[in-house]
């Protein structure tokens, strides 16, 4: 199960995140976004100087922590936050039912997150979050399947793109605004990215665009997550919390209660 949790803000820049195991990371991310008009410039100051631009900044909070059943293997999701200016985020998960055949379905989640990282900036995908996924997927030669989900953060726009059952809520003051759905082909049977010849494809995303304002909180994550907390109660932790690894952490500690036998 991972969660990835970020905030708009303007704050100072740090680092990138890139995790295929478990543990618990918070970060901030710094993105350019509109000249700041907190004050009106005079006619002299805009003949003769450039804009001033504010830094926005994507407070993020990540956490992968497996199944108590998986916990010796890792788990099976992977996660990734790009160090480009923070704009871009990935979760997978793998298909348990690859361990059937006795493939090890982290394997394919894994790489496919490996390819995604390494295709950040690339021109031909120009942070398109399909784009994104399609050239990830064809670099993966993993035996498996996975679900996935894509944001790329830019300008104050957030474009998403998912396969599968991996989802997104945007929450703003105490109210959920947007909110992905599932693709499935029947209960329990999400779309997925696949190493089969006859798979779903970057096609089969959905693709939306969300316009993102400071201090909203953005929750992205796999099935563990959504399948195990309602989404009111994920607004009651957010409204509860500012800081999104506090946030983090109540969601952990819901996810452990469901989980136990």
């Amino acid at each position: 199960m991972a969660i990835s949790i970020f905030k708009p803000s303007v704050s100072p820049h740090q680092h990138f995140l890139y995790s295929t195991y478990p543990q618990n990371i918070s970060s901030k991310r710094k993105l350019r976004c509109s000249p700041s008009d907190s004050a009106t410039p005079t006619r002299q100051e805009m003949s003769s100087a450039p804009p001033t631009w504010q830094e926005m900044s994507l407070s993020v909070g990540m956490y992968l922590i497996p199944h108590p059943n998986k916990v010796e293997k890792g788990g099976e999701d992977a996660f990734f936050v790009s160090s480009d200016n923070g704009k871009v985020i990935v979760v997978a998960d793998g298909v348990s039912s690859w361990a059937e055949k006795d493939v090890d379905p982290a394997l394919f989640s894994r790489e496919l997150v490996s390819n995604v990282s390494s295709l950040v900036g690339n021109a031909e995908v120009n942070y398109d979050p399909r784009i994104l996924i399609k050239g990830a997927h064809a670099a993966t030669s993993s035996i498996g399947s996975a679900t996935v989900i894509v944001s790329i953060f830019e300008n104050g726009i957030l474009k998403i793109a998912s396969v599968g059952d991996c989802g997104l809520r945007v929450i703003r003051k105490g109210q959920m605004i947007f909110s992905t759905f599932p693709l499935e082909h029947y209960f329990d049977c999400p779309y997925q990215l696949s190493s089969e010849a006859v798979t779903q494809t970057y096609l089969d995303a959905i693709v939306s665009t969300v316009d993102l304002q400071v201090g909203d909180t953005i929750i992205m994550g796999s099935d563990g997550l959504f399948d195990n907390i309602f989404d009111q109660e994920i607004i009651s932790i957010v409204t509860t919390h500012d800081d999104v690894s506090n946030a983090g952490t109540c969601f952990l500690l819901n996810l452990s209660s469901a989980w136990k036998p």
